[in-house]
C-alpha cells in the first residue's frame, strides 16, 4: 500500500483551493457566465451542404461576414450544420446566413430559420438550480445521519468548492455556458459526492479500529487505502470524457469539458477538501465513538 502524506500538505492545497475559488468569484463577479443562446435567447439557422464543410471555414465565413456571439455546429450529420446566433430574428436572417456560407462557390441549402427564446432556458435554470440547491439539502441530511454532521459540513463545503471552480473556469475563460454545461455541473456533484462517501467511510471505520489520537495519520492511512479504487475511477471515467470531447462533435465539447474539470476537481477536493476540512473544523474520536458510561451500583440515586 501507498504511503504519501496528503494531511501533511493540505495547508499548500488549502493555499491553492481558495486562490482558485477566489478567482473564481471574481471572473463571475466581473465577467459572469457566457450565457448560451438557451438562456439568453436568439436565432437559429439550419443549412445543409451537399458535401460535409470544414467547420473552421464555416466559422470564418460568418467571422468575415460581420457576425459575432454565434456557435456552429453539426446537427444530425457532417452535412447539417447548426448555426446560433445571439440577435433579434428577422425574415431575411436564413438567406444572409447562407450568403455569409457560400464558401469557395457551394452555396448551402437552407432547411430553417428560426426565433429561439429564453423562456424554456430560464425555467430549466431555475428548476435545476433548485434542484441543485434541494439535492445539497439531501446529501447534508443523508451524511450527517450516516457518519455525523461535521462530515456533512465538509462534504457540502468540498461540493461548492467544485462548483465554484467548475463555473469560474467556464466564465474566465468565457466559454459558452448552456444547458449540456448545466447537466455536466449536476453530474459533478454526483460524482464528487460518490467519491467523498467513500473517503469518509474508510476515515470512519480507521477511527473506530484505530486506538491513536493521531487524525492526520489515520486521513492518511484511509485516503492510500482508497487511492488505488479512485485513481483506477477516475482514470477510467477521463478516458472515455476525453474520447467524447475529441471525438463526440460539438454537440457535446463543453458538455464533455466540464465533466472532465469536474473529475479532476472531484477527485482534488476528496482528499484536500472533504477529508482535510475534518482537521480544521475539529473532528474527535468522541465524535464518533460514545463514551462509555461509567457503572452506578445499586441503591445510587
Amino acid at each position: 500500500m501507498t504511503t504519501i502524506d496528503f494531511m501533511g500538505k493540505r495547508r499548500i492545497a488549502f493555499i491553492v483551493s481558495i486562490v482558485l475559488a477566489a478567482i473564481a468569484i471574481g471572473s463571475l463577479a466581473i465577467q459572469h457566465l457566457n450565457l448560451g443562446l438557451d438562456f439568453t435567447g436568439g436565432t437559429q439557422v439550419e443549412v445543409h451542404y451537399d458535401t460535409a464543410p470544414n467547420l473552421d471555414e464555416v466559422r470564418d465565413a460568418l467571422g468575415a461576414a460581420g457576425y459575432d456571439n454565434y456557435s456552429v455546429q453539426t446537427f444530425g450529420s457532417d452535412r447539417e450544420i447548426l448555426v446560433r446566433l445571439q440577435q433579434t430574428y428577422s425574415e431575411s436572417v436564413g438567406s444572409d446566413v447562407v450568403s455569409a456560407l457560400a464558401i469557395q462557390g457551394e452555396s448551402p441549402n437552407l432547411i430553417r430559420a428560426e426565433y429561439v427564446g429564453a423562456q424554456v432556458g430560464d425555467q430549466l435554470r431555475d428548476q435545476s438550480g433548485l434542484g441543485m440547491l434541494l439535492a445539497l439539502a439531501v446529501v447534508a441530511i443523508y451524511v450527517a445521519f450516516r457518519f455525523q454532521y461535521k462530515f456533512a459540513l465538509g462534504a457540502l463545503i468540498s461540493l461548492g468548492h467544485d462548483v465554484l471552480i467548475l463555473l469560474g473556469i467556464f466564465s474566465l475563460f468565457k466559454i459558452e455556458f448552456d444547458l449540456t454545461v448545466l447537466a455536466a455541473v449536476l453530474a459533478v456533484i454526483g460524482y464528487s459526492l460518490n467519491d467523498t462517501i467513500i473517503v469518509y467511510d474508510r476515515i470512519r471505520e480507521n477511527i473506530r479500529r484505530s486506538r491513536t489520537n493521531d487524525l492526520p495519520a489515520i486521513f492518511n492511512d484511509a485516503i492510500n487505502q482508497t487511492l488505488a479504487r479512485t485513481l483506477s475511477t477516475s482514470g477510467t471515467t477521463l478516458l472515455v470524457l476525453f474520447a467524447l470531447f475529441f471525438l463526440g462533435g460539438d454537440m457535446i465539447h463543453n458538455f464533455a469539458l466540464a465533466l472532465i474539470i469536474g473529475v479532476v476537481l472531484g477527485t482534488f477536493s476528496s482528499v484536500y477538501v472533504a477529508a482535510a476540512l475534518l482537521l480544521v473544523i475539529k473532528l474527535q474520536r468522541e465524535d464518533l465513538i460514545p463514551a462509555k458510561k461509567e457503572n452506578v451500583e445499586d441503591g445510587m440515586p
